[in-house]
């Protein structure tokens, strides 16, 4: 009998290389080859004729009625926004997020409603006990809740049991996929074949008995979703938990979305009863503003489709000539705060050489929009000049290196929220539907924000 040869198969790729080495041809990730059983494949001398003996498929015009999803509300309204308006049945869908960000808290959460409204709802744990489970549910007030729970990491017991009940569960929740284990397939459970098959039988069986299927993933050190990137290809949504361990807020935010947009987002807050909504975002990103302070500017960023208010802070220090000037930004891209401090010297007259620089996105949120470079600017501007910018004032707008000021996406949008939570007077480029009632003042070039700041 032959002697099976040994393969090394990528946890991060999945590709199968003849023998280990430190880094993986494919991808450049070092330390991922594991060695797996090599499947026995047959190969056969001559080419099959694939155009004959299948089953014909029928096919369907574009024009053709079809019923849209009904979506199961789960009663939390963040994360119905977050996934499309609601679970669609027979989807899948692949959470990720880092350890202890509160992904199983939110998924109790949601499925415990879910129970409490009639729906069958089972939870499976492959890492906690039932019991373990059962005092988290207990603490979060949800203890009366119909929800079925089990411990459990091979999928074939799962199927088989969930086979043999009289109904489909409406909502399935896999806590998490790296820890389940398929027999058909050889190697430990979290490696690449392993987490592969696992996934597909599950995915299978969501979308043959219609059940709202929830896989948790763990994440790698980089924030990505760990095992192989064919497992995000194998579900219908993505969602990405983030946060941080010392803020109050969770933020979550669709990746992929066969079913909707990616552009929403889910606002929770960690409080000791588990996860509660935030319905006005902004309040946790804006501090008290009791007086004015130079260097702090209020920018309407936006999620999605809902504008969400954040405070910039900059603060400058002058150094002895001589000194290297540090630059340092929290929430924002540091090559864009190094090109507005360019611009900022080369159109404006204002230097900034002999000066250190400080940044920080309040409330630990993060920026990526083009259309807070006007607010940062001003901030840079008002720290330098020690003017503090008017109170009740935002400020939203792109730069361009030549210094002039472009409008952005869904202004009025922004300034619309900004109005309702009580600024007046907002400084941006020109539009022309800005919202009644609220004091514009329009900027074409970077050098007349300036002169406003410093009341030339």
């Amino acid at each position: 009998m032959a002697k099976p040869k040994k393969r090394y198969v990528c946890q991060a790729c999945g590709s199968v290389a003849t023998r280990w080495q430190g880094q993986c041809a494919d991808c450049a990730e070092w330390n991922t080859l594991v060695e797996d059983a090599a499947n026995v494949v047959t190969t056969f001398a001559k080419k099959h004729n694939l155009q004959g003996g299948g089953r014909r498929i029928s096919f369907v015009g574009l024009d053709d009625e079809v019923a849209l999803p009904a979506r199961m509300q789960t009663g939390i309204a963040e994360f119905d926004r977050a996934i499309g308006g609601g679970l669609v049945p027979g989807s899948a869908t692949l959470i990720g997020g880092d350890p202890g960000i509160g992904k199983s808290t939110l998924l109790l959460q949601v499925a415990a409603r879910l129970a409490g409204s009639g729906k069958r709802s089972i939870y499976i744990s492959g890492e906690e006990a039932a019991d373990q489970v059962r005092l988290r549910a207990r603490r979060l007030g949800l203890g009366d809740a119909p929800l079925k729970l089990a411990a459990a990491t091979s999928v074939r017991d799962i199927l088989t049991t969930l086979s043999e009940e009289e109904e489909a569960p409406d909502f399935l929740v896999i806590d998490s996929i790296q820890t389940m284990h398929s027999d058909m397939i050889e190697g430990a459970p979290g490696t690449v074949s392993q987490v592969r098959a696992s996934a597909h039988e599950l995915v299978r069986f969501a979308k043959e008995k219609g059940s709202a299927l929830i896989l948790v993933g763990h994440v790698t050190k980089d924030g990505n979703i760990a095992g192989p990137r064919v497992l995000e290809h194998m579900v219908d949504t993505v969602l990405g938990f983030e946060g941080e361990r010392s803020h109050q807020y969770r933020i979550l935010r669709a990746v992929k979305n066969r079913f909707g947009g990616t552009d929403e987002i889910g606002v929770f807050a960690m409080e000791g009863k588990g996860l509660s909504e935030v319905a006005n975002p902004s309040a946790l990103f804006l501090t008290e503003r009791s007086e004015e302070v130079s260097g702090t500017v209020v920018f309407p960023a936006l999620e999605g489709t809902r504008p969400v208010l954040v405070e910039l802070q900059a603060l400058t220090v002058r150094l002895a000539s001589g000194a290297t000037p540090r630059r340092s930004a929290v929430g924002w891209d540091s090559s864009r705060l190094a090109m507005l401090l360019a611009v900022l010297e080369a159109r404006c007259g204002v230097s900034f050489a002999s000066t250190e620089v400080y940044l920080n996105v309040a409330g630990g949120y993060r920026l990526s929009d083009p259309a807070a470079d006007l607010a940062v600017a001003a901030a840079l501007v008002s720290a330098l000049s020690e003017r503090p910018i008017p109170g009740g004032t935002v400020i939203l707008g792109e730069v361009a290196l030549s210094g002039e000021v472009r409008p952005v996406a869904h202004g009025a949008l922004r300034l619309k929220a900004a109005a309702k939570l009580g600024f007046e007077s907002a400084w941006s480029p020109k539009m022309s539907d800005a919202p009644a009632g609220l004091q514009a003042a329009y900027f074409e070039r970077l050098g007349q924000l300036v002169d406003r700041i410093l009341g030339r």
